[in-house]
Order: structure tokens, then C-alpha cells, then sequence
């Protein structure tokens, strides 16, 4: 009889490649990107770095890291993940979820959202502390 330990949390979701991933990298502008993959965390995720880097208003980085989120759950949801459990920082195509999350946390933080803040730096810490301790400051 196979043992199963019934402590063990849930596993590690791993998401599948994000094709916006390769044209983002090969320079392909941003906002092109969300047009040609709008469900993509990665282009959501780089966008709303774009617009943070060249000094948008915290509303526009909050905005575009809001829709990055909400895409990665739907993603995570349709690769298996329940809810909670971890998602590695260390597997690439995990970054656009968790980069737009720390996002959201932190333009939340910017707008006064202190509750948002707090939820969801807590959520990334929850999902990768290896990318809590990267991306928050």
C-alpha cells in the first residue's frame, strides 16, 4: 500500500509557457502585446512596469496590475491550483502572476488601499517567499 502523507499542503503549480513571454523579449512594445494576448499575466505584468518605470500615476500601474492579476487566476484555476498552495518563483512562466501581484500590492499601498496592501503582500509571500523578497520593497 502506497503511503500518502496526509499533512502535505497542496503542489506546486507550474504554469505552462506564456507565448506573450518571447515577443516581450524580443521587443515587442507592451501594450502590442496585451492586444495580441490579452489573457497573458506576463504582458499585464510588463506593462504596468512599463507605466510605473516612465512615471504613470499609481491608478494606471494599480489598473494594469489589477487585470494581470485577475488573468493569472484564471490561469492558475485552469492549471490545477485550488486557491492557495505554492507557485514557485523559480519557474519562468510563474513571474507574470506573481510580478503583477507584487504590483497590485505595492500601487495599492501607493493609492492609501492598506487592506488590498496587506492581502496581497501576504498572498505573494504565501505563494513565493523567494519572490516577496524579490519584488517587494
Amino acid at each position: 500500500m502506497e503511503h500518502v502523507d496526509l499533512m502535505a499542503g497542496p503542489p506546486a503549480t507550474r504554469l505552462p509557457e506564456d507565448p506573450a513571454a518571447a515577443e516581450l523579449a524580443a521587443g515587442t512594445a507592451p501594450a502590442a502585446v496585451v492586444k495580441a494576448h490579452p489573457a497573458s499575466p506576463t504582458a499585464w505584468a510588463t506593462l504596468a512596469e512599463q507605466a510605473r518605470d516612465a512615471g504613470a500615476d499609481d491608478v494606471t500601474v494599480y489598473a494594469y496590475s489589477r487585470v494581470g492579476y485577475h488573468r493569472s487566476l484564471d490561469m492558475l484555476r485552469r492549471n490545477g491550483w485550488k486557491g492557495h498552495g505554492p507557485v514557485p518563483w523559480e519557474h519562468e512562466p510563474n513571474r507574470g502572476f506573481l510580478r503583477a501581484l507584487a504590483l497590485l500590492a505595492l500601487s495599492a499601498r501607493a493609492i492609501g488601499e492598506t487592506d488590498e496592501w496587506e492581502r496581497c503582500s501576504q498572498f505573494l509571500r504565501d505563494s513565493s517567499a523567494a519572490a516577496a523578497d524579490e519584488l517587494l520593497d
